[in-house]
């Protein structure tokens, strides 16, 4: 399978991002974005995906980190399209169940070529240590958008919302991996009846 890796950047009048992937990392992260507990949430991707991912982030934090937050998930969606490449020989669906203690989401994913979100994330606080809950809706939908992947995340009990939100990163992390994985008996085969994804 060839290398996949990528870097892209996003420059607006509100945001310039940089994001670097590589699908087959080890989990290594380095983020820049101003948000820690975006990235304490991205650092769970990573790791739990073992994928290396690098992003930079400036935005109109001033104002709040709403334009930040989805032109990360917007530029983070268009580095995972670019490195996975044609897509032959992944399992192409990924799935997983995460507990933290009181709290357990899971995740599913599948690497379609169509965008389409499924979030339902009932958190029962509007912030964690500062950070806006909603834009996690925002990060994922920019990422659905952009890697044009199909995305349900269901959180399906939890008391904490910090518990909720590193359940569902985590579980998303996980579900990508198992996507991403190559199966060697579909080397060299779309996994798709329609020969295209």
């Amino acid at each position: 399978m060839a290398e996949r890796k990528a870097t892209v950047e996003r420059n607006t009048l509100e945001t310039q991002i940089t994001v670097t992937v590589n699908l087959d990392g080890s989990g290594n992260t380095k983020f820049d974005t101003g948000i820690p507990f975006l990235e304490h949430m991205l650092d769970q991707v990573a790791r739990h995906g073992l994928v290396d991912l690098s992003i930079s982030a400036r935005g109109d934090q001033d104002i709040d980190d709403h334009h930040t937050v989805e032109d990360i998930g917007i530029t983070m969606g268009q580095a995972f399209a670019r490195a996975v490449g044609d897509k032959q020989g992944i399992l192409r669906y990924g799935h997983a169940y995460v507990p933290l203690d009181e709290a357990l989401s899971r995740v599913v994913v599948d690497f379609s070529g169509r965008p389409g979100l499924e979030f339902h994330v009932p958190f029962t606080r509007a912030a964690v240590g500062g950070f806006d809950v909603d834009l996690f809706l925002e990060f994922f939908q920019g990422f659905v958008n952009h890697a044009l992947v199909t995305l349900h995340v269901d959180n399906l009990r939890g008391d904490n919302s910090h518990h909720q939100a590193e359940t569902v990163f985590k579980a998303f992390g996980r579900a990508v991996r198992m996507a991403l994985m190559a199966d060697p008996r579909m080397a060299g085969i779309m996994p798709s009846t329609k020969g295209v994804l």
